[in-house]
């Protein structure tokens, strides 16, 4: 069996000698030790000022919403994962979709402007598949209005635009360590800033609001995270940097094998320095889609329809019309893409892929 991904696991021996110093100390949470120097470490590797370690991505997301604003509407995408759209509502904010560019996947800042009324507390925007959004045109439209900037920066993890990290863009970044992504924790988020005052703000929402043992700052939630999982994390960073080359070298492969004008690719920003988090083709049509698709499953090959729906047709939503993203989520496929998988197996995916195209 292929399937769309598969969690990176390191040296067991690296790991334990991490978990062992844990055992001996019996400190398990509330900021241990291996928590403190893990961030620290991304930090150091990634060249942020502030970052604040947490539970998962989803939460990052909702510290980030609570900490600018109490209500208001939220400009958002259509195309992305459902957690985007639902830390808005569960945060009590109004979700405003504006449709996305048809070449990069992000969103149009054109139709952010558009979409701008004097309820709008903040842009959230995601950089799709780990592609940078057109940071630039964004931050000058925050800029105008006075709006807050919120990158959902999921998919990011070593991806950099105009030499610099892309968390270290917008008001506030946010970043999943989930185990499907190429860097994680297994369970795992963080919210990235360059402000320090806003950072120490997030911080005591992080846990329940403590300032001291019996002084309350802010109206808080538990978003701490393990040293366990602080453990993954760091037996994880050692070995970062091959697992981004290895996937440029297996994405170039499939560039190589996969030729069809019934497929088309992704654009990438200008002046990013991608991180190959995904491996994303857009097929002429849904019909052709979901042929490909039966004919990899045949061959217990399993892609990812991601992202589909558009979230601007699920329940969730006001139902907008959307008319890229609805395109565009009916077409585009992830194909496997992770450390172990193999050009043979690539190589087989393409001919899958090919052949059903040629005989559509």
């Amino acid at each position: 069996m292929i399937p769309v991904t598969k969690p990176y696991l390191p040296s067991k021996d690296v790991f334990d000698n991490f978990v062992e110093g844990s055992w001996k100390r019996n400190w398990l949470t509330n900021s241990g030790p291996l928590v403190n120097e893990l961030e620290l470490k991304l930090k150091e590797h990634l060249s942020l000022s502030h970052l604040l370690y947490v539970s998962n991505g989803t939460i990052a997301l909702q510290l980030a919403l609570r900490s600018i604003a109490d209500e208001g509407e939220v400009i958002t995408t259509p195309f992305s994962y459902i957690a985007t759209t639902s830390s808005i509502l569960w945060e009590r904010f109004t979700p405003v979709y504006a449709d996305i560019d048809a070449a990069t996947l992000n969103i149009d800042p054109a139709k952010i402007e558009e979409a701008i009324t004097p309820d709008t507390v903040a842009i959230l925007a995601t950089h799709v598949f780990g592609n940078p959004c057109d940071i630039d045109a964004i931050d000058k439209i925050a800029a105008r209005h006075n709006i807050k900037v919120i990158y959902d920066a999921a998919h990011c993890f070593g991806t950099t635009y105009k030499g610099k990290s892309v968390f270290d863009y917008g008001d506030i970044s946010t970043v999943s360590f989930h185990a499907t992504k190429l860097f994680h924790t297994i369970e795992g988020g963080a919210v990235i800033t360059q402000s320090a005052e806003l950072l120490k703000k997030i911080s005591f929402m992080a846990n329940f609001g403590h300032n001291g043992p019996v002084d309350y700052e802010e109206v808080g939630i538990n978003a701490k995270n393990s040293e366990f999982h602080a453990a993954m994390g760091l037996s994880n960073l050692l070995e970062v940097e091959e697992i981004l080359a290895c996937r440029k070298r297996l994405s170039k492969h499939y560039d190589s094998r996969l030729k069809s004008d019934k497929i088309t690719y992704q654009s990438i920003q200008k002046g990013t320095g991608y991180n190959y988090a995904y491996y994303p083709v857009i097929i002429d049509s849904e019909e052709l889609l979901e042929q490909i698709l039966e004919a990899l499953k045949s061959h217990k090959i399993f892609p990812r329809r991601y992202f589909h729906p558009s979230l601007n047709t699920v329940g969730l939503s006001n139902h907008q019309d959307m008319s890229v993203s609805e395109s565009i989520s009916e077409r585009v496929l992830c194909l496997p893409l992770y450390h172990t998988l193999s050009k043979e197996e690539i190589d087989l995916i393409c001919r899958v892929i090919l052949r059903t195209i040629n005989y559509a």
